[in-house]
This record gives structure tokens, C-alpha cells and sequence, in this order.
């Protein structure tokens, strides 16, 4: 398994704003975000982790929008031409209420996560009952993360099936996921060039092997099962309790009492 290394917030937003290779990453990961989520106009919606860069086409629609960031990762002011509402968290304790966000966009925050499980546990907490959670993570068959000149080379990568073996561990059913990031991570002018066909190529052919990140996308359940534990069929019904409704006497104290009964029953006395 691959350590996780938190990545410092200023090469996460020179990557994404100040190259051309995470422009094209920006554009794809939007489109993918708004296939799945076409409208979510008067909902309250967060980004964990990394999330600014995809939550602009959002942020005018939904009826409130923070940005949280980790404190490993450090934050920083967004949106740039507005208020901020980026704040600076601890992955494990977010000063949310529970039940608080109908949306969360998970990115650059599950894979780094010193405890997945955790983080996992305290979005969760603050999604509220039924809500929605996409998230988005290095697909690990992917080349974006066999490289580290992108944060996606950053990291534990996920296949699809293992993600969602570890959402649904921790109240989260999944619902369905996606693909994005199909051209290839180079910053050479003929593949950025090439970026925006390749994308559309991918996509098309479903070529989800092939793509560097991994979306998928999960309502938390509002009363989750118990996973642990063995079934035990009864082939016939357990009468713990019929001794409290039905008292029968023991057999000898019967006869006795019977006895004893007797010349009173019968009107007679010894007197």
C-alpha cells in the first residue's frame, strides 16, 4: 500500500490554476461532476479536501457552500473574487452539525487521509439522512497514478470496486461512478492539444481502465445493517417466557395442596 502524503495547498492550486495540464484536469473532473449531479439548486454543499477547483459551477445554484480543507494541506482564501468560505479543518472533527450538508464533493482527501476510516466516519456524521457524497480518487490502473508531477500521483489509487467496498463499510451505499482524466498526464503542448479529444474518445468507449481518476457517488443510509456476525435460523418457536405467562406447580406440591384442599371444599371441618 502506498503511504499517504498530504499535499500542501499552494502546489495543489498551482497545479490546478496555473498550469495548462490542470486546466484540461479541471475541465474533465467538472463535466464528470455535473453529469452525475445536473442540479442541486437550494441544497447546502461542501468540498472536503481539495474540492475548490470543481464546486464554481455549483456554489451560484446550491443555497450554501463551504469549502473545508485539511489541516495537513493547509487552506487558503475562496473564492478569490468573492467571500471566503474556505475553512480550515481536523479530517476527524469538521465544527459541523450533524446532518448539515445535503451534498459533498470528497477530493485529494480520501487517499491522503492518515485515517480513511475516520474521515470517512466524521462525512458521514455531517451528510445529512438520505444525502449525497461523490467521491474522487486516483484509479490505480490508471497512468495519472503512476506519475507525481500531478497530485494524482499522490497517495493510495483505488479501483471502483475497491472504494466502494470501503464506503459501504462506513454507512455509505453506493449509487454510481464514473471516469475522468482519460489523456495522458503530460504537459507537452501536442498532448494538451490532443486532451479534449481523447477525453471525449474515452468516455465514449467507457474506457474506465484507462482514465486517471474515479468518481463514484453514495447516499448515506439512513439505518445501516449490521455486516458482522452469523445468521442462526430457529427450526422451531423458543418458549423462553411461557413459564411467566402459564405457572403449573410441581407435580408433588399439586397433590399435596389437592389433599389439603379437600375437607374444605367439601364444607366438613375437623373442629
Amino acid at each position: 500500500m502506498v503511504a499517504a502524503m498530504h499535499i500542501d495547498a499552494v502546489d495543489l492550486r498551482s497545479f490546478y490554476y496555473r498550469t495548462k495540464l490542470g486546466r484540461v484536469a479541471q475541465t474533465a473532473l467538472r463535466a464528470a461532476l455535473r453529469e452525475l449531479w445536473p442540479d442541486i439548486h437550494g441544497m447546502s454543499l461542501a468540498g472536503y479536501g481539495f474540492a475548490a477547483p470543481f464546486l464554481r459551477p455549483f456554489k451560484a445554484e446550491a443555497a450554501r457552500t463551504l469549502c473545508l480543507m485539511p489541516a495537513q494541506q493547509g487552506a487558503f482564501h475562496w473564492p478569490i473574487d468573492g467571500a471566503n468560505v474556505s475553512v480550515l479543518v481536523e479530517e476527524r472533527n469538521w465544527p459541523i452539525n450533524a446532518g448539515f450538508f445535503d451534498r459533498i464533493v470528497v477530493a485529494h482527501g480520501l487517499e491522503t487521509s492518515e485515517r480513511p476510516g475516520k474521515l470517512l466516519e466524521e462525512i458521514n456524521r455531517c451528510l445529512a439522512p438520505g444525502g449525497k457524497a461523490i467521491f474522487i480518487a486516483p484509479n490505480r490502473s490508471g497512468l495519472w497514478a503512476r506519475r507525481d508531477a500531478t497530485p494524482f500521483g499522490y497517495g493510495r489509487p483505488y479501483s471502483v470496486g475497491q472504494l466502494e467496498r470501503q464506503l459501504q463499510e462506513h454507512g455509505f451505499e453506493p449509487e454510481r461512478s464514473a471516469a475522468a482524466l482519460y489523456a495522458l498526464p503530460s504537459h507537452k503542448a501536442f498532448w494538451l492539444r490532443m486532451a479534449p479529444l481523447v477525453e471525449k474518445t474515452g468516455r465514449s468507449f467507457g474506457a474506465d481502465r484507462l482514465a486517471g481518476a474515479i468518481l463514484v457517488e453514495t447516499t448515506k443510509l439512513a439505518f445501516a445493517a449490521p455486516r458482522s456476525g452469523s445468521k442462526v435460523a430457529a427450526t422451531a418457536p423458543i418458549g423462553i417466557l411461557e413459564g411467566l405467562t402459564r405457572p403449573k406447580p410441581a407435580a408433588g406440591r399439586a397433590a399435596r395442596d389437592s389433599g389439603a384442599r379437600g375437607p374444605l371444599a367439601s364444607g366438613r371441618s375437623d373442629r
